[in-house]
């Protein structure tokens, strides 16, 4: 289940309650609070917190005007315009806390965003659930020869049995002797520190994760992207939900200039001009190595 009886209780004591505050908040992210997005079999990602809105990105920004802040154009052009020259700072004063529940192996790639201030669930003072992820069938993929660290044609048939019966026998057989090693009757078991070691990267963990919004929008544009693993992607795409209703005009340039947009090196764009002259270039001709043309042409569509 995503989440326990007791955290269940937790969220309706608090989505009940109600408390006055002179904080500006946005109407759009407050319907977001404490709910629960489940993602895969037993994750899911919510709200704990957030500061900040579309008004308090364009307030940062128009700091540094002075006096010509009465001539700024409108928040949304304002926001389109931090966002298409690559502006940070206005976009770090809102900040977003989140409640994951996510597969050990997912938390490993996830973590490598070190921009966030995390802190996860102890296995060293816990003992963790009996909660693996199992991929749906249409998950399980071959490896890709063309992407060393991507997938290739799905699996079928009894290969496709095969593997789910080893991912589901693997998983409750580690856990069971988990189990075992830190509850030896009438003497003390293993400490779960070490017991711990035992148990395979599909078990879910779970943390509070907190960051601001200019390096969230640049863990969404990697992990939402559709070359990201399945697995993260769909947190990525939770994510996606509650960001677009928190900032929607900060959202929407998102969309458009980071994952609808393309960047062209000097090359490219020279390739893009002899183009539109009416030559015909090729990888040969371009410049580039094979690698950067066929992404080069994946651009062009």
């Amino acid at each position: 289940m995503p989440v326990t009886p007791e955290q269940q209780a937790e969220i309706d004591a608090l989505r009940s309650e109600t408390v006055p505050t002179l904080r500006a908040t946005a109407p759009g992210i407050e319907a977001h609070l404490y709910k629960v997005l489940p993602v895969l079999d037993h994750g899911f990602v919510r709200v704990i917190d957030y500061m900040g809105d579309d008004a308090a990105i364009c307030q940062a920004a128009r700091v540094s005007y002075g006096k010509g802040t009465k001539s700024v154009t409108n928040d949304e052009g304002l926001i389109r315009y931090l966002m298409r020259h690559w502006h940070s700072t206005p976009f770090e004063m809102c900040e977003l806390k989140l409640h994951v529940k996510l597969p050990v192996f997912v938390a490993r790639q996830w973590i490598r965003h070190r921009t966030a201030n995390v802190n996860e669930y102890s296995a060293r003072y816990s003992i963790l659930d009996r909660e693996f992820y199992i991929p749906e069938r249409d998950a399980l993929a071959a490896q890709s020869v063309v992407n060393n660290q991507g997938r290739g044609e799905a699996l079928s048939g009894e290969e496709a049995d095969r593997v789910l019966r080893y991912l589901r026998d693997d998983a409750m057989r580690a856990y069971d002797h988990y189990e075992e090693m830190i509850s030896q009757e009438g003497q003390a078991g293993l400490a779960r520190e070490l017991a711990r070691m035992n148990l395979p990267a599909n078990i879910y963990t779970q943390w509070y994760w907190k960051v601001d919004l200019h390096n969230l929008l640049h863990f969404l544009r990697l992990r939402a992207d559709a070359h990201a693993q399945y697995e993260i992607r769909v947190y990525a795409e939770a994510i996606c939900q509650v960001v677009a209703d928190w900032v929607p005009f900060a959202y929407r340039a998102f969309e458009d200039y980071r994952m609808g947009g393309a960047t062209l090196s000097g090359t490219a764009l020279d390739c893009v001009r002899r183009m539109l002259k009416g030559e015909e270039v090729t990888q040969e001709t371009s410049g580039m190595s094979k690698g950067e043309w066929r992404e080069f042409v994946g651009v062009l569509g």
